[in-house]
C-alpha cells in the first residue's frame, strides 16, 4: 500500500503560493498538495522508526502490525501536482526524508 503523503511545510508553502499569485488562471482554483511520488506505508514505518530508535535511548524496534484491506481501501495513490506546478510554480520544498528529519529534530528539542 502507497500514498503521496507530504509534510506539512508543503502544504504551508502551497497555501502562501496560492495566496499571493498574480496569475488570474490560479484564483478560486482547487489544487493538489502533494510531491507526486508514492511512498509505502512499510516504507513510512521504517523512516518513522528508524528516526525515534536512534533519537530516543532505549526505544527498541518492533515488527509492524498488518491488517487485512477493509472494504473501499485504496491501494495505491499519488497525487498529480501538475496544475500547481504551471499556475502556482509549486515545487515541493521537502521530501519524505527531509520532512520525517525536521520533525524529529523538532520534537527532540521540544521536549528537552
Amino acid at each position: 500500500t502507497s500514498r503521496d503523503f507530504c509534510y506539512i511545510e508543503n502544504a504551508v508553502q502551497m497555501n502562501l503560493l496560492a495566496a499571493i499569485t498574480q496569475n488570474e488562471k490560479a484564483i478560486n482554483e482547487v489544487f493538489n498538495v502533494a510531491l507526486n511520488e508514492r511512498t509505502s506505508l512499510n516504507k513510512l514505518y521504517q523512516m518513522i522508526e528508524e528516526r525515534l530508535v536512534k533519537s530516543i535511548h532505549g526505544l527498541e524496534k518492533k515488527k509492524p502490525i498488518h491488517r487485512e484491506f477493509r472494504p473501499g481501501d485504496v491501494l495505491h495513490s499519488q497525487a498529480s501536482i501538475e496544475k500547481a506546478q504551471k499556475l502556482l510554480d509549486y515545487q515541493p520544498k521537502y521530501r519524505i526524508s527531509q520532512g520525517m528529519d525536521e520533525a524529529i529534530d523538532w520534537y527532540i528539542n521540544s521536549v528537552k
